[in-house]
């Protein structure tokens, strides 16, 4: 049998759309399978008036299942091998005779037990009891009442449909004093064709709403937007901007689309494009037209009217868009009028944070852990002066008109305003880089202006923002801190910056406590939350096995952790190269030997980070030839070693390591081995400091002992 259901609604905000299809793709899905209801195909559909889920291939009804029920312990059902009145009970209740009961050993002890049979129940007495529960436990923001009932939903309910095959399943929706009773009718488009239709069957959903001005699949209604736009665009020689954001917006507030063209006075085309595109794209939801020479004077808009209209509509946005685009001009032409740091006292009258201050303290904040940043590149001082200028300015856009009125142009404005006021290509760049990247799929900043000042903007929200106790929880992260803290790794790797973040973290968080001596030092917390994320990159972003990253990152290692931020890149190097080294089969050849000295060397007292061998071996208490040859190996490893952790050239040492297996397996196993845990404390203690030794060199790369063999 097929089924269909369609809750019709007012206007329905449009992210709410999408919520709702997914909502519903899965949990009608889960409560049908909880059921024990097998459909052909679940089908949602939405529209920013109505939601619909259309189910084929459903069973008529369940099928009987078997259920063992659990009963009362034998020692309760029976009694001198009598049943007892509680056994009685029981085989009451379940509708069952004695003669049906078993016995079954639990550890608990014996258990009366029965197997009942279950029959099935129609699909559609079932489907009355779930149709309810998926239309109120819909979730989402800004959720109303209306009338004198409870129920909440994002818009006033007006009509539900519910058919099974040819047959209206009767249902009722009850909000207060109304009740809302299902139909076979539906509502078509709300200016070319209000009028209700029936349908007759679920199978006819869409043919029938096609037929009313409605197109209830938001993908195909997706593809007619962007054909539409595409096919006008062409007709103007150009090319349509097409954001997947604004198309998915798009997409579920008509349902009927009607691409149009619209026009504004070439004279607006004087302002940046970033401007234009803006006021038309997130204020006024219309596409962009590009052309060989530029941004051309044209848009689209999707109309949800009557196409008949369509010259009525295009001169109503035309008037608005001129309108918004005049705003933008008397803001543009205002804010060049004045020098871009002229802006900088202002920033004393905007707040970041209570506690933090203005954005004028976060600029001086910034403009000095900058200053750290240079001091450890050691970078000259054309490079430095540069830095200076993009960190005093950075902010500076915040409080011109233009920014004011369209925050979404902040950065871009600034460096806008920087060319005109004089400031170097690289300072006005690196102003704008400096809030790259902007979300997950941005690109990261190039200048090094951009990528200083950048990392410093992020670590002075993320120091002061852990300072004050405001961590981000599950999903909420307000401050967008798990982002910052991504984007300043990203932007360390992609700029091959040889930046000691620990150090940074540290130092900013002791000014931190200098300003607010009331609030415990984050730096702690911080270091933690950046390995964290760092994990989070080198697993799903570079593809590391989640193994070989808690080798490089240290599982409850403070020198390890210590290590992964005081070198960024010497943490990526080591994971891609230990990623490698398991794929070329270098790592297994290694493996055993160091894993098993890694293992055995944690009974000794020996430190993790002394390579040398002179003065922690006595010679004098070696009793096979294995142990000189180990010893002697170990001399000779430790060149091999230092070059390696210092060039970062960690082949050098697997080599190396790779050299030295075969006396270590002689030393465990070979004609000359020996009883590394001795009776003898002196021996037992110079064995496990042979092996602890070779640990450490190992260590230089990787903790062996969170390596899983594979």
């Amino acid at each position: 049998m097929d089924f269909l259901l369609e809750v019709g609604t007012e206007e329905l905000p449009a992210d709410f759309v999408d919520s709702a299809i997914a909502q519903w793709r899965e949990r009608v899905s889960k409560s049908l399978e909880t059921e024990s209801l097998d459909a052909t195909a679940i089908q949602v559909y939405a529209t920013p008036r109505r939601l619909a889920v259309l189910i084929t291939g459903l069973p008529t009804e369940q099928e009987a299942r078997s259920e063992e029920i659990k009963g009362p312990p034998v020692s309760a059902a029976y009694k001198n091998g009598q049943i007892t009145p509680a056994g009685e009970g029981f085989a009451r209740k379940q509708g069952v005779s004695t003669a049906a009961f078993s016995i079954r050993a639990t550890d608990k002890g014996e258990f009366v037990y029965i197997e009942k049979t279950i029959p099935g129940r129609p699909t559609a007495e079932i489907l009355t009891e779930l149709i309810p529960q998926w239309i109120t436990r819909l979730e989402g923001r800004r959720f109303m009442r209306w009338g004198d009932g409870d129920l909440r939903f994002p818009r006033p309910i007006r009509w539900l449909l519910t058919l099974v095959d040819g047959e209206v399943l009767p249902l009722e929706l009850i909000n207060g004093s109304t009740t809302l009773t299902s139909d076979r009718l539906t509502f078509g488009h709300r200016i070319l064709h209000p009028q209700s239709l029936a349908i007759s069957h679920p199978q006819a959903y869409l043919t029938s709403l096609r037929s009313i001005f409605v197109e209830a699949d938001p993908q195909v209604r997706q593809q007619i937007i962007t054909a539409q736009i595409t096919t006008l665009a062409k007709k103007l020689k150009g090319v349509a901007e097409i954001p997947a954001d604004l198309l998915a917006e798009v997409t579920n507030l008509v349902e009927y689309p009607t691409a149009i063209v619209g026009k504004f006075d070439d004279e607006f085309l004087e302002l940046p494009p970033e401007v234009i595109i803006t006021v038309m794209v997130t204020h006024q939801r219309y596409f962009p037209v590009k052309t060989p020479q530029g941004l051309s004077p044209y848009f689209i808009t999707i109309s949800n009217g009557d196409p008949q209209k369509s010259e009525i509509i295009s001169a109503g946005n035309e008037r608005v868009i001129r309108a918004r685009l005049a705003d933008a001009r008397f803001f543009y032409t205002a804010d060049c009028d004045e020098p871009l740091d002229s802006f900088l006292p202002q920033l004393e009258t905007v707040t970041f944070q209570e506690e933090l201050g203005t954005m004028r303290d976060k600029v001086d904040r910034i403009m000095e852990i900058a200053q750290m940043i240079v001091e450890q590149l050691n970078l000259d001082e054309q490079s430095r002066s540069d830095i200076e200028s993009t960190a005093m300015l950075c902010k500076a856009d915040l409080v011109t008109q233009m920014v004011y009125e369209f925050p979404e142009l902040q950065g871009v404005m600034a460096e806008k305003y920087a060319l005109i006021s004089g400031e170097s290509a690289v300072v006005a760049r690196g102003i704008f880089e400096h809030y790259l990247p902007r979300n997950a799929g941005d690109i990261l900043p190039e200048t090094i202006t951009g990528q200083v000042v950048g990392i410093a903007d992020r670590l002075d929200t993320l120091v002061g923002i852990f300072g004050l106790g405001m961590l981000p929880t599950g999903s909420s992260d307000p401050f967008a801190l798990r982002r910052a803290a991504n984007a300043i790794i990203s932007i360390i790797w992609s700029a091959n910056f040889n930046i000691n973040l620990l150090a940074l973290i540290e130092q900013i968080a002791k000014d931190f406590v200098t300003c607010h001596p009331d609030k415990p030092n984050p730096a702690n917390l911080i270091k933690d939350f950046f390995l964290q994320r760092l994990q989070t990159l080198l697993i799903d972003d570079l593809r590391i096995d989640y193994d070989l990253v808690n080798a490089v990152l240290g599982e409850n290692d403070p020198e390890y952790k210590s290590r992964a931020l005081e070198n960024l890149l010497d943490t990526r190097e080591r994971a891609r190269f230990l990623c490698q080294i398991r794929q070329d089969g270098q790592l297994a050849n290694i493996y055993e030997t160091v894993n098993r000295s890694t293992r055995l060397a944690q009974k000794g007292d020996l430190d993790t980070t002394t390579l040398e061998a002179k003065g922690i071996i006595n010679t004098e208490l070696f009793e096979q030839s294995s142990e000189p040859a180990f010893y002697d190996a170990l001399i000779a490893l430790i060149p091999e070693t230092i070059s390696a952790r210092e060039q970062r050239d960690y082949q050098r040492l697997v080599t190396a390591l790779t050299a030295i297996s075969p006396l270590v397996a002689d030393f465990f196993d070979g004609e000359n081995s020996v009883l590394v845990m001795a009776e003898k404390e002196s021996v037992r203690r110079n064995r496990l400091n042979l092996l602890g030794l070779l640990r450490n060199h190992a260590r230089v790369l990787a903790d062996f002992g969170a390596i899983v063999k594979g």
